[in-house]
């Protein structure tokens, strides 16, 4: 029988205005965005609907916001009767699926994405480090060529066949970019970032989150949540959680994890939250799997 699986998107996905729609036009919507918002101790509603490109940007307000038009939306598609029989997401798009696959409430999973915004925040600005997406080029052979480059540089997300983000020191970044070029890839550009995300640089906000989320009231889910770091399932609290310690350092393998889920007999995803981004990797990493996009009420209807 074929399966169903909920995948929500990360960073780089929000924009202003993201969820207005939603919260105006829906009475489910609304109720939800109220709950969210008020476990809050700064105005996310007011940054998400109202705010400035720059305020969205920051760290610690986007990675909120995407998460809770995230699990917004998946609360609306639930109503319509589907329902998930696998969930990922990508980056801080895990939390959403911890949300989703019922780890934790909707609310206090908001509360905890916006702990490690602020953790992730804080650290980037403690260390000179940058990401570059590198396209066109194998990740073994990035792996490979890293590997000869002075400094902290690592592959951390692994998007597509054919495209891999790299992270860490800045001039690092710089030389691996020149390397990779010389090795074969069509692109090596440093993204507009602002910190290493995914690599051991970020180690210190791992171990702030670790501690962060003694403070959370977890349970063991029913739905399967495919890792981030090992494209593995996890249903327990202390797998889950030892995953949110490593993930906030260690890489994305998203190729690793559809192709978890198609083994598994998905044949539809959901991409559920702001933008399209996962979709065109999907369809990279597998043509066969339906992808839909949901984000807007008529998505839904």
């Amino acid at each position: 029988m074929s399966k169903i699986a909920f995948v929500f998107p990360g960073q780089g996905t929000q924009y202003v205005g993201m969820g207005k729609e939603l919260y105006e036009n829906n009475e489910i919507a609304k109720k939800e965005f109220d709950k969210i918002f008020s476990n809050l101790d700064f105005d996310l509603k007011a940054v998400m609907f109202e705010g400035t490109e720059e305020e969205l940007k920051d760290t610690k307000n986007t990675q909120p916001a995407i998460v809770a038009m995230s699990l917004v939306l998946e609360k609306l598609l639930r109503a319509k009767g589907i329902n998930p029989d696998f969930v990922a997401g990508h980056s801080v798009g895990e939390y959403s699926a911890i949300g989703s696959a019922g780890f934790l409430s909707m609310e206090d999973t908001v509360k905890l994405t916006s702990l490690r915004g602020r953790a992730m925040s804080k650290v980037s600005g403690e260390v000179s480090g940058t990401m570059a997406a590198i396209i066109g080029l194998d990740s073994d052979k990035i792996v490979e060529t890293l590997k000869e480059i002075d400094g902290v540089v690592e592959a951390v997300n692994f998007n597509e066949p054919k495209q891999t983000v790299i992270a860490g020191e800045k001039e690092a970044i710089g030389k691996a970019c020149i390397a990779l070029k010389e090795a074969g890839a069509r692109r090596a550009m440093e993204l507009a970032v602002s910190g290493p995300f995914h690599s051991s640089l970020m180690q210190p906000a791992g171990q702030i989150l670790k501690e962060a989320l003694e403070e959370f009231k977890f349970k063991n889910s029913e739905i399967p949540l495919i890792a981030n770091t090992t494209a593995k399932e996890i249903t327990t609290v202390e797998e889950l959680k030892e995953e949110l310690y490593r993930q906030s350092f260690g890489p994305v393998k998203w190729v690793d994890t559809i192709t978890t889920l198609k083994d598994n007999g998905v044949t539809t995803i959901y991409e559920i939250g702001p933008g399209k981004v996962l979709n065109g990797l999907i369809k990279k990493i597998d043509k066969e799997i339906e992808v839909i996009n949901v984000e807007k009420l008529s998505d839904l209807a």
